[in-house]
């Protein structure tokens, strides 16, 4: 049996503008590599092969994520975010998985169980699974989904996002939920 392969990709660069907590004390990368690593590391233990699309060093153009994604022929691209609104703190707050409004039945499956193992392990308010027309959901040829899994501009949510504990919660329910995907397709 051939090994699956789950595309990881932390959302955005280390020096995208904007991509903070209004106070500064969060760049939202360093959430998204640190959960993604953490889910790297879960999914890798459980047999499957992993690969990332960003790097710590620049910003990796959205096209690079997913042309390299494409050509590895992965079995899904998941890409991991923290979710902001508006330029100060505000009051938006809880959890969302995003697909492409076209996405394949595997694709809206896999959105399904990673946001419903999110809300159980988070505890945060369920925003549900959505629909948008990112390119990293657009133009990838395998089943892809968006998480953003808290807002920055939330003051409860912000300290959330900078707790590994957290951080930690949130990686085992998106590595739970790609498993239990993988393992029921």
């Amino acid at each position: 049996m051939e090994l699956t392969l789950i595309i990881l990709d932390a959302g955005h660069g280390p020096d995208t503008p904007g991509k903070r907590t209004p106070d500064g004390k969060l760049r939202e990368y360093h959430f998204n590599s640190a959960v993604a690593a953490l889910v790297g590391g879960l999914l890798t233990k459980e047999g499957l092969t992993v690969k990332y699309t960003h790097d710590s060093s620049r910003d990796v153009p959205l096209n690079e994520r997913t042309t390299s994604a494409n050509q590895m022929k992965a079995d899904a691209f998941i890409s991991i975010h923290a979710n902001a609104f508006g330029n100060g703190w505000h009051t938006a707050q809880g959890i969302e998985t995003y697909i492409y409004p076209q996405a394949s039945k595997s694709s809206a499956t896999l959105a399904s169980v990673v946001q419903k193992s999110l809300i159980s392990a988070c505890q945060r308010p369920d925003r549900g699974v959505k629909k948008a027309n990112f390119a990293v959901l657009r133009d990838t040829n395998m089943p892809a989904i968006l998480v953003e899994c808290g807002f920055m501009s939330n003051q409860t949510e912000a300290t959330l996002l900078q707790s590994k504990a957290y951080q930690h919660q949130c990686a085992r329910a998106i590595a739970f939920g790609v498993l239990c995907w993988e393992y029921g397709r």
